[in-house]
């Protein structure tokens, strides 16, 4: 007996529809390794009509006032929690995360980030009118950027598109949003929700693989191209939108220090940091990878962060107790694998280190000490369950080795000393500092990163900047 696949479509101009050529991609659940769904596998000729609706949608759209827009967003917000249920059956096949975790610590956020930006809608504000010239008036206007091609990853599909879509949408923009090919099932369920309150054309979602997502940056309708992704990603995206010069906002790797100095509460420290470190299997760029602890207290620290590890556990998404499920995909489990199997001799394995059970794509929660600056593991994004542990003998060294990647997306430092925490917070180069604590967001603080970790901001008013323009009106007085 074979059961029938779940069959899932694009939804363009207010319709869903299959890929044009009919062609389709298999949706694997990583909690199972098998097979649940099949997903359009979507051309040029689906790009196209998805970029002429938002498109023919725009001008209407732009020209509704922010408080339409607000109220627009709010009943999204409110259709959101209403469906709380649906959202999380669909994230946990998507994922296999656990479904307690991701009732609790995505549908809350997602509902209060699109409430937030519902709020942003009406304070697009320019700077007050002024005479700058005699016998002239100088406006500035802020307005919306266009039709905007948005691509989302496979780690937080749903909270990821509404980082895209909510301050798209409130800005006056129109969307096109493409999911990551091995999680597209939430995303098309939020078009079916936002599609019953917003204007066809407003908001279209296309599935597809990765030239999919080159066909819709390199198309000349979207203005803007926004992607949370891998740096390769990001970086061939910036290379195609310059062909026309279109704007880019790029969320991308991450390697992030987690500096531990000798007067830190060396438990919480520990029970806060395993957490930030494994929680979502690693899957974050923000995650707590890389923790560089003071030599005094270096050897304490890895044995009870080893054991903290082992006492962490992965599992399917009913499990009790679980604090992540696993590995997105095949691939991914065999990026992870093979970092530990690369490991340099001097490198120690202090807890996990393999692949759990046959079924599925789970690895052990991993803790790997004796490892030095420009070690792969430490130099490169392992996006797995996996933190490494160096040891530093000063602030000053701290610093070196912090700073001493390519990502600059987000850090942390431990320690009682206020100055040390404040001059550290300084001197980190990364978008995001935390202080005794690590991976809380906020609807109204800016989320982006610098150097390889790349350039414009999430959430906050920031990040609704980003989907505006700004244009100098003068007139004359005369």
């Amino acid at each position: 007996m074979t059961t029938e696949l779940r069959r899932l479509r694009n939804y363009i101009n207010g319709e869903f529809r299959d890929a044009a050529d009919g062609r389709t991609i298999d949706v694997v659940n990583p909690a199972t390794g098998e097979v649940y769904a099949t997903s359009p596998l979507s051309g040029q000729s689906d790009v196209d009509a998805a970029m002429d609706a938002a498109a023919a949608a725009f001008p209407a759209w732009r020209d509704t006032t922010p408080a339409e827009r607000q109220k627009v967003l709010l009943k999204i917000a409110d259709a959101f929690e209403e469906r709380a249920e649906d959202l999380i059956a669909a994230e946990v096949e998507n994922t296999g995360k656990p479904v307690a975790l991701t009732a609790s610590e995505e549908i809350p956020p997602m509902v209060d980030q699109i409430r937030f930006f519902a709020g942003a809608a009406r304070l697009l504000e320019g700077r007050s009118a002024g005479e700058y010239m005699e016998g002239m008036t100088s406006i500035v206007r802020r307005e919306p950027v266009g039709v905007c091609a948005q691509v989302a990853p496979w780690n937080y599909p749903m909270m990821m598109a509404v980082w895209k879509f909510a301050p798209a949408l409130a800005a006056g923009n129109t969307v096109v949003l493409k999911p990551s090919d091995t999680t597209p099932a939430s995303t098309v369920l939020i078009a079916e929700i936002i599609g019953q309150i917003v204007p066809k054309g407003v908001f279209n979602v296309i599935c597809g693989d990765r030239e999919t997502g080159k066909a819709m940056v390199e198309h000349p309708t979207p203005a803007m191209a926004s992607i949370t992704g891998s740096v390769r990603a990001g970086m061939q995206v910036a290379e195609s939108a310059a062909k026309d010069v279109k704007r880019v906002h790029l969320e991308l790797g991450g390697k992030a220090p987690v500096v531990v100095f000798e007067d830190t509460d060396i438990d919480k420290a520990v029970e806060d940091i395993s957490v930030a470190g494994f929680f979502n299997a690693g899957q974050d760029c923000t995650a707590a990878t890389r923790v560089l602890v003071h030599e005094s207290i270096h050897d304490e620290f890895v044995a009870r962060l080893a054991k903290a590890a082992t006492d962490t556990k992965t599992g399917l998404p009913d499990d009790e107790d679980v604090l992540y499920g696993p590995l997105n995909n095949a691939n991914q489990l065999a990026q992870v694998s093979g970092f530990i199997e690369r490991l340099p001799a001097h490198a120690k394995v202090e807890s996990g280190g393999h692949r759990v059970g046959d079924k599925g794509y789970f690895y052990a929660p991993t803790v790997v000490s004796g490892l030095k600056q420009d070690d792969e593991i430490v130099q490169k994004e392992v996006f797995g369950p996996v933190i490494t542990v160096q040891s530093f003998r000063d602030e000053q060294q701290a610093l070196e080795f912090a700073n001493g990647v390519e990502f600059a997306l987000a850090s942390s430092v431990w320690t009682k000393d206020h100055a040390r925490a404040m001059r550290m917070s300084k001197s980190l180069d990364f978008g995001c500092v935390w202080i005794n604590t690590h991976i809380p967001l906020v609807a109204e603080m800016p989320h982006g990163g610098y150097k390889k970790s790349g350039y414009g901001k999430d959430l906050s008013a920031y990040g609704f900047e980003d989907y505006t323009r700004i244009k100098h009106v003068m007139t004359s007085l005369g």
